[in-house]
């Protein structure tokens, strides 16, 4: 069956932007495709392993061709979990606010677990593949002020949210991505209510839009 991946990175659940135009992307995907499966990754709710003892030694280990000990095998395995939830789905929708100017430490944990070599990406003398070839990504960007080249503002220069997230994406093998940007939500609440608007039926038409071959 279809799946569709929600990874939500905001604590915010109530007043969240990102998370308000990620239920509308859902919604109108789910009216879409209602035999199609959708399981959310909520990285605040969600243990994480740490990446370190075992973990790391396990990752040196295989990288040096050595036979992993059972806890680094045990530890490996913890890794390979939380990866697995991005292969078995075809599409993968972010929820992502910006903090301090890059992505929630959260999701940067998520990341930096699961991108490791043989689970995200393989590794040789040619260089680095990604493993994910095939799935699409929406991914939901808020942000308080405008972070855009047309702002008027150096503002630009301090977004690492939207490059760090699509450099990711290409690096794991995900090259068709869509963006979806809401933001200064901070210049008052009629600016916040019409970006949020003006997100959600991008959303919605992404929704609708989905390239269904490839994921039936």
């Amino acid at each position: 069956m279809p799946t569709l991946l929600h990874i939500e990175s905001s604590p915010r659940k109530t007043r969240s932007a990102s998370l308000e135009v990620a239920r509308a992307y859902l919604d109108a995907y789910r009216q879409i495709h209602p035999d199609h499966g959708v399981d959310v990754l909520d990285l605040w709710s969600t243990e994480l392993p740490e990446f370190n003892g075992d973990a790391l030694d396990a990752k040196y280990a295989d990288l040096s061709g050595e036979t992993l000990s059972v806890a680094q095998q045990h530890a490996w395995a913890h890794i390979q979990h939380p990866a697995q939830r991005l292969h078995d789905a075809d599409t993968l929708l972010f929820s992502v606010p910006l903090w301090n100017f890059s992505i929630p430490y959260k999701l940067k944990h998520f990341i930096d677990v699961v991108s490791q070599r043989n689970i995200l990406f393989s590794f040789d003398e040619r260089g680095a593949s990604g493993l994910l070839k095939g799935k699409q990504a929406v991914v939901i960007y808020a942000r308080g002020l405008d972070y855009s080249m047309d702002s008027g503002t150096p503002a630009h220069s301090f977004d690492f949210q939207r490059p760090f997230m699509e450099a990711w994406l290409r690096f794991v093998g995900v090259t068709d991505v869509e963006s979806i940007i809401v933001e200064k939500t901070l210049l008052g609440s009629e600016v916040d209510r019409v970006a949020r608007q003006a997100a959600r039926e991008r959303a919605v038409e992404l929704a609708r839009a989905a390239n269904v071959s490839v994921l039936e």
